[in-house]
């Protein structure tokens, strides 16, 4: 139990700051009368392109299965244009990818940002997660640039030890989740939507008969999920997860398990620890996750595509019953043969 306790207690309760990010506090709740949910959506055909020329009345949100009235609408056809601007990160993780993993990712990376002449189709900066720093470069569409700096990088790139065991698996986590708090520490300072694709197999889950949290754990657990979730939703991040392994990895447990832990969690004694895995927080957060798959340039290009078209809208949430109220969320579309592609829930307040 000491271990179990430990576990959480190392995880989630620590004071450890990733440096590298400005300090940043964490992103305040909505105060005033404006109690809105904004949800960013993306629309595909059923060959998976995006769908553009949409209209308000094609779409339908559910929260908890009851529709909603849409209270604002605005259809985003031009990356980056005044009225919405979108950003995308590009993060290497060096804490939870093996080394050799990593280099075959920066050489694929590297590829994707001199393609087009180096000419990106949305502001794009690169985040570098070591096991002592998150360092990010400038925000440019000048992929040769970020080239450059992803070359510059490349002595740098270093991986927490293996030989550590559970309490190493504790710290990559802990590296992990600091950093995309920060992060959208970050995204929450600038108008308009953040796109982050995160090069990773994916943190250690930590669940199963071996790590079974305790009651106080699961506490310290839920509340971890919910200003997580609420940190993402309200900083306009969407996430996505691609597995540099590719069909390295295509056999192993990282690559279905956490299907396991997909749906959010509505209390303290639900919640384990592979809730907080990065391929659950980049599909409740709309984004996608890709892996066997060894074309790195094609799946950052397939996740970019979100960048393209996409639809925003608002509804007011009905009042929760108690604090941290989990609502699943859902869009229905009008016409035949669309899908639409959003964050799942969403935790409601009183």
């Amino acid at each position: 139990m000491r271990v179990r306790s430990r576990y959480t207690t190392a995880l989630f309760l620590s004071g450890f700051i990733v440096a590298g990010f400005a300090q940043q506090a964490a992103v305040p709740p909505p105060t005033g009368p404006d109690r809105r949910v904004w949800l960013d959506v993306v629309v595909t055909d059923k060959s998976g392109k995006p769908v553009s020329g949409l209209q308000q009345q094609d779409f339908t949100v559910l929260d908890d299965k009851q529709p909603q009235a849409i209270l604002s609408f605005r259809a985003n056809d031009a990356p980056g244009q005044a009225a919405d601007p979108t950003q995308v990160i590009l993060l290497i993780d060096t804490v939870s990818t093996p080394f050799q993993a990593v280099s075959n990712g920066r050489v694929q990376l590297e590829k994707f940002l001199r393609r087009d002449d180096g000419q990106l189709p949305v502001p794009t900066s690169l985040i570098f997660l070591t096991d002592t720093s998150a360092e990010q470069s400038l925000t440019t569409r000048d992929g040769n640039a970020l080239a450059d700096a992803l070359n510059s990088k490349q002595g740098k790139l270093r991986i927490i030890g293996r030989s550590q065991g559970f309490y190493g698996a504790v710290d990559r986590i802990q590296i992990s989740i600091n950093a995309l708090e920060k992060l959208a520490g970050v995204a929450a300072t600038g108008p308009g939507r953040t796109l982050v694709v995160w090069v990773s197999p994916g943190w250690p889950l930590l669940s199963g008969p071996d790590a079974v949290p305790t009651e106080k754990d699961q506490e310290s657990l839920f509340k971890t999920v919910v200003r997580l979730s609420t940190e993402l939703r309200q900083s306009r991040v969407t996430l996505y997860d691609i597995d540099p392994l590719g069909m390295a990895d295509a056999g192993s447990t990282q690559t279905f398990y956490y299907g396991n832990f997909l749906k959010g969690v509505s209390s303290a004694n639900q919640v384990q620890g592979g809730n907080l895995a990065l391929q659950v927080l980049a599909l409740q957060s709309g984004g996608r996750v890709l892996n066997s798959a060894n074309d790195l340039v094609r799946s950052i290009t397939s996740c970019l595509l979100d960048a393209k078209v996409f639809y925003t809208l608002s509804f007011e949430p009905p009042r929760a019953d108690h604090p941290n109220e989990y609502h699943t969320l859902q869009v229905k579309m009008g016409k035949s043969g669309l899908t639409a592609r959003t964050r799942t829930g969403y935790y409601a307040q009183r």
